[in-house]
């Protein structure tokens, strides 16, 4: 059975969720990241080496400024809250993506747990932060022009956001909506994609460790013919 090293979500429905609990958008992010912290726990018994998240794309900016400040204020709070056990569980955290219009008191709280945590060998969880696939591919593109280098596949991947990191053997996304949202775009020519009907608070291990097993039994030629 194939074991994936790298699991990519995209965490969508907590709005609609919330909504649909007649409560608010917020309270269902709130409830969202408790899903994260179960979904993280089976990923590190899974072991599986990579997890990637989907925590706010560069296209979140077009939300109200209540929930946007909400969102940013969450991310806040849970590194203050768990700076210590992600030191303790051996997790490593790694962002991704173009944190620079962020709060400056929130871009340095990122960059520390980076720093505190950049040795951990458990599982390292990437944080798609002000994330987006194209502005990303674009950035690789113009670094490489910069350095005079040769603008192909190779040098593409050292220079995008996950550069030394392996692309992801599984793409999951709840919700309901089936697309990728500028996540990952060059990143996932290979990735086999899950697509949940479930909002993502409403997601969970068995969920997860489902997906893990499918994929297992699945035959990956890579572009060659199955024997």
């Amino acid at each position: 059975m194939n074991s994936p090293k790298h699991v990519a979500i995209i965490m969508d429905g907590n709005g609609r969720w919330g909504i649909k609990k007649k409560k608010s958008r917020n309270y269902g992010h709130k409830k969202g990241l408790e899903t994260v912290e179960k979904i993280i726990s089976a990923a590190i018994d899974k072991k599986i080496n990579y997890l990637t998240l989907f925590v706010f794309s560069t296209e979140n900016w077009k939300r109200p400024v209540k929930e946007i400040n909400y969102l940013l204020k969450l991310l806040d709070n849970y590194i203050n809250k768990e700076i210590n056990n992600l030191i303790k569980r051996n997790i490593k955290i790694k962002v991704i993506g173009n944190i620079n219009p962020f709060p400056k008191i929130l871009k340095k709280k990122i960059r520390n747990v980076e720093t505190v945590t950049k040795h951990n060998k458990r599982i390292q969880i990437n944080m798609a932060l002000n994330y987006g696939s194209r502005q990303e591919i674009i950035s690789a593109i113009k670094n490489i022009k910069k350095k005079s280098e040769t603008v192909n596949v190779n040098n593409i991947n050292k220079n995008l956001y996950t550069s030394g990191i392996p692309e992801p053997d599984i793409l999951i996304r709840t919700g309901n909506t089936n697309r990728i949202s500028n996540f990952l775009i060059w990143q996932l020519i290979y990735t086999e994609i899950f697509f949940e009907k479930k909002m993502w608070p409403d997601f969970n291990k068995q969920d997860f460790c489902r997906i893990i097993d499918n994929f297992g039994r699945i035959r990956r030629n890579f572009g060659g013919l199955n024997e």
